[in-house]
């Protein structure tokens, strides 16, 4: 009877002890690519309501559901239900790791070490987010789960051969997404090194609107962004190298503005809307607020953390209706991404942080999404 007794109250002990540590996340089917690839599926939960899934295709953040003030929880990244969706025209970079070079090269070329390096024209007539049939966004990642003191999450790799998109360099690369256990917050953390050198600007490209997926505009959200200064830009977005103040301009975000308050002098410019890149305050490198974007509806809150030097606003100029998970319609500017990364076309202004990686250097970058209510 005793020892039935101990084993008992041992079991309840482990079961609601707050220090029992959490699964190994495991990656589940989620299908196939086109080209007959299997596509894992992983899901992070922890004990304050929020929840992650992460897939193998892109190293891709599939949703992030968390509550709201009044405890319901909504998903607030847009994505889509199978891989087949993901593949298909809908897909606009939701929720991908980007790369090699996230952002513009202007024309697609760039010089290094004396060589002349060309890209594919894939944003005419410039070269975006690291190209068409093999870029990172594209190309299925290895990936293990696993369980810390801070929480649950995913380390994906990935090793893009020398050559492939036309970058020099076999570039190998980890990025690890880390559910917190004590606040709703994703960390990822990215890091890279070369045999080469070569251009590298990672980032991830999720599309948030936090009164759910699906909702049907974002311009009513409030933006505060932690920037004094953007790169202005040319007819096709590509940086002058000039660095200017926000101060009396559209992009003036020091204090939180609605999204849509200024966005309509915008629409008959080059980027139709914001796509602007912001130089984040502060010294890169160094963890530091990015952004802060609230709904007011719903109470949630995003604050974005991130060591970059700067942080593409886009306001989802081109989203065109597509449907989304669950067929959610997703409207022209129902959504914004904030890309913490290295200024646009940076491997062809060498006064702006470079993104050139060199063998024996390692290429770390970490970002942080956190959120709360008010």
């Amino acid at each position: 009877m005793r020892l039935l007794t101990a084993l008992l109250l041992s079991t309840c002990l482990l079961t609601a002890s707050p220090w029992a540590q959490a699964e190994v996340p495991e990656g589940r089917p989620f299908g196939e690519t086109k080209d007959g690839v299997p596509v894992e599926l992983y899901t992070l939960k922890n004990d304050h309501g929020m929840t992650v899934r992460l897939m193998t295709r892109g190293a891709t953040i599939v949703s992030i559901e968390v509550p709201d003030k009044d405890g319901q929880s909504a998903d607030v990244t847009l994505g889509f239900d199978d891989v087949a969706g993901y593949e298909g025209d809908g897909n606009q970079y939701f929720g991908t790791t980007t790369g090699r070079v996230a952002n513009r090269i202007a024309r697609g070329k760039f010089k290094l070490d004396g060589r002349t390096y060309a890209l594919a024209i894939n944003n005419e007539p410039n070269h975006l987010h690291g190209g068409v049939d093999r870029s990172l966004d594209k190309v299925v990642w290895s990936a293990e789960g696993f369980e810390s003191d801070e929480g649950t999450g995913v380390k994906f790799h990935y090793v893009s051969p020398h050559g492939e998109e036309g970058y020099p360099g076999t570039l190998d690369m980890t990025v690890t997404m880390l559910l917190k256990a004590d606040e709703n917050a994703i960390v990822i953390d990215y890091v890279a090194t070369t045999d080469q050198a070569t251009p590298v600007n990672l980032t991830n490209h999720s599309y948030f609107n936090l009164a759910g997926e699906g909702a049907e505009t974002v311009l009513n959200h409030e933006l505060q962004l932690f920037a004094d200064n953007y790169t202005p830009t040319d007819d096709t977005l590509i940086p002058t190298g000039q660095i200017a103040s926000v101060e009396g301009t559209e992009l003036d975000f020091r204090k939180p503005h609605q999204i849509g308050e200024r966005i309509k002098s915008l629409d008959d410019t080059a980027a139709i809307g914001y796509d602007h890149n912001f130089v984040v305050n502060g010294d890169w490198g160094q963890l530091r607020p990015v952004a802060r974007l609230k709904d007011p509806q719903s109470g949630r809150v995003l604050e974005t953390e991130s060591t970059e030097p700067g942080v593409q606003f886009y306001s989802g100029n081109f989203l065109k209706g597509q449907a989304g998970k669950g067929g959610k319609v997703y409207p022209h500017r129902s959504a914004i991404c904030l890309e913490t990364q290295h200024y646009p076309d940076s491997v062809n202004h060498p006064e702006f942080p470079t993104t050139i990686l060199k063998p024996g250097e390692t290429y770390r970058h970490t970002c942080v999404y956190r959120f709360t209510v008010e």
